[in-house]
């Protein structure tokens, strides 16, 4: 691990850059100096407040610079940032902070219904912060995230040591979000590659290091300028925007709550951007489909400044990539990762000459069959990829699902989330699915069974199966297979979203809902899923 916290080198890049851009919003700019008081401004609320180090703040945020001002206050304390999917209803949200017994939630003003179940259900909450809106009334403390700034001097710089930790959550095979647990400095020790010797810069061994790296980069003329198209409150949009901070380089939003393709080329153009982070197809689409539209309408967007797109953790496929290359002089660098560790593999392409894509293992990364035996290229056997680089320390809470994701291999800790891949003899892999059967649609995951059990409360459905389909757009989409109750009229497909709609994220929702007369079943109740496959396709 290496010794280094990030809120400790963005503390020095914020003395020695006081007026340098660290991040753009459509409605100003914040310098290196803002970005540091604001978040130590919080800090001193959150600690006022009885936050220290170890508590949980948790992120209940869209993209903008309040989400990274509020995990830079975390990281000053001590605290453990949690992320939030912004998509959680009252349920789904409070189920999340309970597990990872919030302290604190700093959220924004259009979430509060959500936000009003848990501050009732949530013990462990000691304040509450609304972005943009008046907060709630409620038994949990609550200020406004302007009133915070207005009331509280900025606290104190106070070194963090690399232990210090962060939270990602992710799903778990029961469908419960579930935090894995990053200490910083191996957080940082993974983003080294993209972040230093992509940049030709060495790796650098201490917070005064990193801080005389951000510096000399910044010094050329030439920083890194990064849209982070991708929630930040998944990995890649949120670990790569850490990367950019750590070089003094500027963090573009795009502004609004959704994705905007126009808004977002305009930005891209506008700020002169040269990486943009995405999350395969659900994002290259429609941002492809608006350049052809301005083309066609004879204004084209600029995209002259951008160089690299950066992808993770879902479905891009070449079609769009040919798409990009034709417009820009850009390096796609897709990668197959997951929140408990990676980068597995890598597919790079810099042209569209370079397709179709191709996935290289990482040198950190074995393929290994059932038995946790290493399988060399070509093998005909399929196999399970597995990260030995740096790794988090696990779940939280969940001792026995780390001991079955976190295992050794050749005396070394690996990682394998169980993504089957076929080896091939030209030493790249192939993805062949997640063997959990977790649904993955734009990089969410959706776990069969909470959706089937939502459907099932419904009078009228007396079995049911939820499968993911292929899609062009999503990687897959969610689908559902279900019987009725005899005697009961046949509910629509309307009126069981509209049933289920109160109870689960929108990315949840069945996208194809098929009646059947009986879902094939074993003898012993087990669903046969292929034969639910041939259903669908069937109709």
């Amino acid at each position: 691990m290496v010794d280094m916290a990030f809120g400790t080198i963005w503390e020095g890049i914020a003395r020695e850059l006081p007026d340098a851009v660290a991040l753009r919003e459509p409605d100003g700019d914040t310098s290196y100096a803002e970005f540091d008081r604001r978040a130590a401004r919080l800090a001193a609320a959150l600690r006022a407040h009885g936050v220290t180090a170890g508590s949980t703040v948790a992120c209940y945020l869209y993209n903008g610079a309040a989400y990274l001002e509020t995990v830079f206050a975390a990281f000053k304390l001590g605290a453990v940032p949690v992320n939030v999917n912004y998509r959680y209803r009252g349920a789904e949200l409070t189920e999340l902070l309970l597990d990872a017994d919030a302290a604190a939630l700093v959220y924004a003003g259009p979430l509060a219904d959500a936000v009003r179940h848990a501050s009732a259900e949530v013990p462990t909450l000691r304040l509450l912060v609304a972005v943009g809106a008046a907060p709630g009334a409620g038994g949990v403390p609550a200020m406004a995230y302007q009133e915070v700034q207005a009331t509280y001097p900025p606290l104190p710089h106070e070194p963090r040591p690399g232990t210090d930790r962060l939270f990602m959550y992710t799903g778990g095979t029961t469908g419960r979000p579930k935090g894995v647990i990053w200490q910083q400095g191996d957080l940082l020790r993974t983003l080294t590659f993209a972040t230093y010797r992509a940049m030709d810069q060495p790796a650098p061994q201490s917070p005064g290091e990193a801080v005389e790296t951000a510096v000399r980069i910044h010094g050329t003329g030439q920083p890194r300028i990064s849209l982070p198209v991708v929630p930040l409150m998944h990995g890649t949009g949120l670990f790569n925007t850490f990367g950019t901070l750590l070089t003094a380089g500027e963090v573009v939003f795009a502004g609004g709550t959704s994705l905007d393709p126009r808004r977002v080329w305009r930005a891209v153009a506008r700020h002169r951007v040269n990486n943009m982070l995405i999350a395969g197809n659900a994002i290259a689409r429609p941002l492809v489909d608006a350049l052809v539209a301005a083309e066609r309408a004879g204004e084209p967007h600029d995209l002259s400044s951008l160089r690299t797109i950066i992808s993770s953790g879902t479905t891009f496929t070449d079609d769009l990539k040919a798409a990009l290359h034709r417009r820009a002089a850009l390096t796609i660098y897709d990668g197959l990762a997951a929140s408990e560790g990676g980068p597995f593999a890598f597919a790079v392409t810099a042209a569209e000459g370079d397709l179709p894509s191709r996935f290289r293992p990482a040198p950190e990364t074995l393929v290994v069959n059932a038995a946790g035996v290493p399988l060399a290229p070509g093998s005909r056997e399929a196999g399970v990829l597995a990260f030995g680089g740096s790794l988090p320390l696990g779940y939280h809470k969940d001792p026995q699902r780390t001991a079955a994701t976190y295992r050794t291999v050749n005396g070394v800790r690996h990682v394998i989330v169980g993504d089957y891949v076929s080896y091939d003899a030209d030493g790249a892999v192939t993805f062949l699915g997640r063997g959990s059967g977790v649904i993955n649609t734009g990089g969410e995951k959706v776990y069969p069974a909470e959706v089937e059990q939502a459907l099932l409360t419904h009078p009228a459905v007396a079995d049911v199966a939820v499968i993911g389909e292929p899609d062009d757009t999503w990687g897959e989409r969610v689908a559902a297979v279900l019987t009725v109750h005899p005697g009961v009229p046949e509910p629509s497909t309307a009126d069981l979203l509209e049933w289920v709609r109160p109870r689960l994220a929108g990315y949840k929702l069945p996208r194809r809902v098929v009646l059947v007369p009986e879902l094939p079943r074993t003898p012993t109740g087990k669903l046969e899923v292929s034969r639910v496959r041939e259903l669908l396709s069937a109709r």
